[in-house]
Parts: structure tokens; sequence; C-alpha cells
């Protein structure tokens, strides 16, 4: 065989390496091979004469898979791969700048800004132009910039409907001729001004498509709309694009992905050939069946159907918990039970929807002294936003806290600068004092020192506020009226850092219910002592956390995907955004084929919201996959198909639940320390599971456990 790289190739990946010269589209299924044929396609072009290294151009997602794809070219070719043009939009777009840069108006050495540093030159930039903060937050300005940006729009082509877009306007403009001045680009910058350095400069991007005659795009269906435009800039009359990707697995729409890109692809290009890499390498015949009859329910589908020579295997694991907690202490034992039968830790993952949903999980893995690793992200107590509201808890418990004074003295902002700590600091020294003691004695002077007072007298405020609320409702308390809920609602993407938020409610609310320990300060040991256990350290077997998103491009041998319930997967945003509910899909598509041999899908049917049960629907996604490929593990309880899409079965309603000695009944008026008078308007439940809706007069409805609730009856 003249091209040895090409043995073991199926026909379909064997017609896709050796396409002649055109423009093809490559629908690579999950687990089908595509690196393999992206890189095994690099290398029959170059053994055939077709191409030169310098005369192709790869584009990956990441550097990982740029390094992948030449560290397979260098094993199958004896070429130099060092000068080959492989690698992701930012890093091939750096490159051309500097090759550039006298006509892209850049130094020769010019630096780049991480996303750190570009926020910090924003404050910078902001405090300058005397810019209010609170009202301009920073993360939102950046958020801004950056997503005009990815657009293809300069500052003066974004629209402003308002005096506040005006100035965010007003601001990306001044923030561009900042970076100008300083020599200093932002990842969007890099690609932006290489497609305008293309757009402009026909002789530079007549040279470049003539030299790149071949192009070819790893997940092509996460290109952004100016990725895309900067490929067609490249792209001249005689160069092939290949472009491989899996409209199923677009599942970036919140990043700037755009799946219609594919569509778009076919037709700008004229495309003939649509190849589709259908057989799985990964996974068992289940599996693939469960995906496949799930992702058929979206509509516009380019189509393909996975498939394996590997046999059905096993039937996907069902299971019904009665909770959360009852959830993740199955998910343990399980995990348990395979490494018994020899699967390594490493080889499990445990995904979910949510990043909050990992607090319960996390917490039953570590009371079973399981080591396990969050993946692409840190561990719950870890995160900044609990690590904020701790801090806050922790000052309210002890004002000896200067640790915790300073994480939150000025956050959210309250125009307390590094000089005016310094001069609380020395203030307190020189009294013998800790910093909260001498923040009330108003030893700082202006505006700062007015703050500084403020937050000191919000932190007693809240002391005696909270004095008598159960745990739960203090933190719910705290959160409302420290700012941090406004705080992180207001940024344009702080959905997950409110989710966390709320998930600390319900951690003390599980904290009370394992420890029959009330108090706040049990509650912080707690958190202590939990976030004190590190993850597991590199080279040890762990079990693996992480969100659905973050296990795209990963496989195990046994997948846990836990939390199956409407309004979790699918998430509850999918319904106010288009075409929300078919990416939410793409995300359960991939969720399930993550597995290799055995999948466990799980839901409950209550889990804990605000520090109370919320009883929830089973997701409509179970519905969607054959009962066939199903076997429910946990068969005391109901599995029938009627019942998805349906409420679990949840204790029965009646009209009184009865707890520590007293009796509520519908229609009784009581008075509740936080939420002050209000009327029993529903009760459900009984024993530690009684709660009741009530209607306040001043703040509505809400739900109350009545083993929290300190209500009094009127």
């Amino acid at each position: 065989m003249p091209y040895p790289f090409l043995h073991g190739l199926n026909p379909e990946q064997r017609a896709a390496v050796t396409l002649p010269h055109e423009s093809a589209l490559i629908l690579a299924g999950a687990g089908s091979g595509k690196t393999r044929v992206l890189t095994t396609r690099i290398a029959y072009l170059i053994q055939s004469g077709q191409a030169t290294p310098g005369g192709v151009l790869a584009v990956t997602f990441t550097n990982k898979a740029a390094k992948e794809m030449l560290t397979r070219l260098s094993a199958m070719l004896p070429i130099n791969t060092r000068g080959m043009w492989v690698g992701t939009f930012h890093g091939l777009c750096n490159r051309l700048l500097r090759a550039h840069h006298r006509e892209a108006a850049l130094p020769a050495l010019f630096q780049i800004l991480d996303s750190a540093d570009q926020l910090s030159a924003i404050k910078r930039l902001l405090k300058s132009l005397n810019v209010d903060e609170e009202k301009y937050a920073p993360k939102q300005v950046q958020h801004f910039i950056n997503a005009s940006k990815e657009e293809g729009l300069r500052a003066e082509q974004v629209d402003a409907y308002d005096t506040y877009t005006t100035t965010l306007r007003e601001v990306f403009a001044e923030y561009d001729r900042q970076c100008q001045r300083e020599g200093v680009v932002d990842f969007a910058e890099l690609l932006l001004r290489s497609y305008e350095l293309l757009s402009r400069d026909t002789n530079l991007r007549e040279h470049y498509q003539s030299r790149f005659r071949h192009i070819l795009v790893d997940e092509f269906q996460d290109t952004n709309r100016l990725q895309y435009r900067w490929l067609k800039l490249l792209a001249g009359p005689a160069t092939a694009v290949f472009a491989v990707g899996d409209d199923d697995q677009s599942i970036y729409a919140f990043r700037g992905a755009h799946v219609g890109n594919m569509h778009e692809f076919e037709r700008d290009f004229s495309v003939q050939k649509i190849i589709k890499l259908e057989q799985n390498y990964r996974s068992h015949g289940n599996i693939l069946d469960a995906a496949n009859a799930l992702i058929h329910h979206n509509a516009g589908r380019l189509g393909k159907n996975l498939w394996t020579s590997e046999g059905a295997g096993e039937q996907i694991r069902l299971f019904e918990a009665a909770t959360d907690q009852e959830e993740a202490a199955f998910i343990v034992d399980e995990a348990k039970a395979l490494q018994r039968e020899g699967v390594s830790l490493a080889d499990i993952a445990i995904l979910y929807r949510s990043n909050a949903q990992s607090r319960v999980l996390e917490h039953a893995l570590f009371n079973a002294a399981m080591p396990y690793r969050v993946y692409g992200g840190l561990r719950f107590f870890e995160r900044q936003e609990i690590k904020h509201a701790l801090a806050y808890l922790r000052l309210m418990a002890s004002s000896d806290d200067d640790g915790a004074l300073l994480r939150v003295i000025n956050f959210p902002a309250r125009g307390i600068g590094a000089r005016s700590l310094e001069q609380l600091q020395d203030a307190a020294k020189t009294r013998g004092v800790n910093l909260f003691e001498a923040a009330c004695m108003r030893v700082v002077g202006g505006k700062a020192g007015t703050s500084i007072g403020n937050f000191a007298a919000l932190i007693e405020m809240l002391r005696g506020e909270c004095a008598d609320l159960p745990l739960p409702e203090q933190i719910e308390h705290m959160l409302d009226k420290s700012g941090l809920l406004l705080h992180y609602q207001g940024e344009k993407e702080g959905a997950e850092r409110v989710e966390n938020l709320n998930e600390l409610v319900n951690a003390a609310a599980g904290f009370i219910a394992e420890n029959q320990d009330a108090s706040l300060a049990g509650f912080l040991t707690h958190a202590a002592l939990e976030a004190g256990e590190h993850q597991a350290e590199a080279g040890i077997q762990a079990i693996q956390l992480m969100t659905v998103h973050a296990a795209k491009g990963l496989e195990f041998h046994a997948v846990f995907l836990s939390g199956l319930e409407e309004g979790l997967f699918p998430h509850e945003n999918s319904r106010n955004e288009r075409d929300g509910l078919e990416e939410e899909r793409r995300l359960m598509y991939v969720a399930i084929t993550r597995a290799r041999r055995r999948l466990y899908i799980s839901y409950a049917q209550s889990r804990m919201l605000h520090g109370q049960f919320r009883y929830g629907l089973v997701s409509r996604f179970l519905g969607e996959i054959p009962g066939e490929l199903l076997k429910a593990i946990n068969t005391s309880r109901s599995h029938s198909h009627a019942a998805w899409g349906a409420p679990s079965p949840a204790p029965q309603v009646r009209a009184s639940a009865v707890t520590a000695g007293a009796t509520w009944r519908i229609g009784q008026n009581v008075v509740h320390p936080k939420f002050g008078a209000g009327v029993i308007v529903n009760c459900e439940g009984g024993g530690d599971d009684a709660r009741v809706e009530v209607k306040f007069r001043d703040h509505g409805a809400k739900w109350l456990a009545l083993e929290y609730a300190r209500m009094t009856a009127v």
C-alpha cells in the first residue's frame, strides 16, 4: 500500500481522507475518529504531493488538540512539523499579526492581555474616566467589549439604544485607544485585527489565499460568526476547505458559537460532498441507540445515526431517588461497587447540568472518604462567590476575623480603595484593636471612611436581624442585605454564581439535618473542614466531577448523569432562549455519548431549593429514550413510561401537618420572625418533610419547611 497510514480506516474515513481537491463537510459523530481522519488527511495531501507542509492551514479549538495533531503527523511522515500552520484561531491570528505587525499598526513586540489583565485595564480606564463602577461593572464592560468584537464590530458600529449603551460604547472606544497607546491586544482583538487586516490589504489576502490551498477546520460547529468570516477571507478561489464537525454536539451558543455556520458553509462553498462518519469506536450499542433516539427530536439536523460493531452491551441503569441526598448516596455506592469490580476511579465520571449540583455530590464523596477531582472548575467551597458569602458569615459570627473583613469590605464595590484600607490597618495596629473595631471607630476620613463605617453598621445590622432566624434563613437574609445576590444577578453570566449562592442555603439545611447543630459557628466549621480537604493530587486515582459542558471531548468507562428533572436538565433558562430546548437536547446527547460501557441516569423526586424541598417533574428527555434501553434498578418505585414529564410521586397533600407539638392548618394566621404576618394557604408532607405555603402580607407567597421555620400562630 503506497500510503500505509490509510490501513485500518473504515470506508467512510478512507473516503474523507482521499477526497479530491474540493471543499467538503465531514459530519463526524461522537467517538467516530475525527482526529485520526483530520491528521491522516493532512498526511495524505503531503505524501501524495497535493500540498507542502507550509501550504496547509489546520485550525483546532484547543492547544492540546493542535499538539496532538502535530505529534501524530510526525509519527506518520518524516517531516519537520515545527513550521506548519496548525493551531487555534487565536494562535494563528497571533502568528499572522506578528509577521505583519506594521500593516496591522502594532508594535513588533505587542503584548497579549489575558482575561485578568484585560479586566485590570478596564478598571484602570473606568477610574480615569470617572465612570461609576457600580452602574458599569468592570466585568459587564469586559463582556460588552468582547461580545462586540466577536461579532466583528468596533465601537462606532455598535448600536446604542439608550444612555447606558451609549456610555458603554464610549468606554469601548476609549479602551481601544488605550490599548493602541500601550501596544497591547486582548484575545478578541487578535481575531478582529487579523480579520480587518486581511479585509483591507488585498495583496496580503491574495498571498495567503494562494499559499494555503488546503484549509482544515476541527470542531466546525463551534465556530462563531467572525471566525467563519475569517476563514472565508483566507479561502481563495482555488482553496479546498475540509470542515469537520457535528451539529448534534453544538453546545456553546452562550460563547457565541453559531451552529448555522455549517448550513452556510454548504451554500457559500458549493459543497458537493457531505461524508458522514457514523461508526462509533467508543460506546456500546444501547448507549448509542439512546443518543440517536433522543437527538432525533431536534429539527433542522444535517442528520446521522451512530452505530457500533461492539454489540448492544448493558442497558442504561435508571435510578429514581426520593431526594437529592439519596441520589448522591446511590452514586457513591455504585462507584464503590465499580471500583471493587476493577474499574479505575479515574475512569468514572459524575456529570451534572449546573455547577451548583456538585455540592451535594461532593459532600457525599467527602463523607465516604472517596477521592475526587472537579474537572475544569473549582470545588463548591472554593468558588469565589461562596468564599465571599462565608466571609460575611464569619464576620457575623466573630468581629476578630480580619481576613474575612478584608475580603468583603469592598465587595460588592463600596468605593473603599487600597489606601483607605492601609489607613484602617494602621489605625487598628496603633489602637491595639481588630479591623472591625477600628471600622466602628470611624478612624478613616472622607467618603471612603463613611463607606467603611456603613459596612460595619451593615454587619451589626445583620447580626441583630439574624439572631432569631433559623440558620438557612440567616444565610438567605445575609445574601439579600449584603448585596451579593444583587451583584451577581446584575452580571451578564452571573446566573451560575447565583445558583451556587442559593445552594449554600441548602448546604446549611443539610448540615442541620445531619448534625443536629443549628449554629452558625458549627456550620462555618463544617464548611472550613470540607474546603480544607483539597482535591485529589495529581497521580492519585480519583472520580471525575464535571458539568456536561466540561465533559465534551472526554470519555469514561462509566458515567453517572444526575439531576434529570425539568428545570434542571433541560435547564429552566432554555425556555426563554430561541432554540434553547434544542441546545439542551444536544447537551444531553453529549452527556450520553461520554460513556463507553456503563451509563447511569438518575433523578430525584424532591430537591432542596433555598433550604426547602421542591417537588419536581421528571425530565422530558427520559421520555425520548426507548423504554427497552432502560433498566430501573430501584424496583420499589414505578417507572412506567406514562410517568415521564408528569410529577414524580410525592407525599399526599393534606389539610394539616404536625410538627414539634403544633398543628398547622390551611387558613391559619401566623407570624414569621423575618417575613411578618401571613396566612397558610397550602400544606403538604408529614413528619420531617412537612411544609406549608404561607401568603405573607409584605413578602408574597413562600413555601417553608416546618422543621426549620420558627412561626407562631395568631
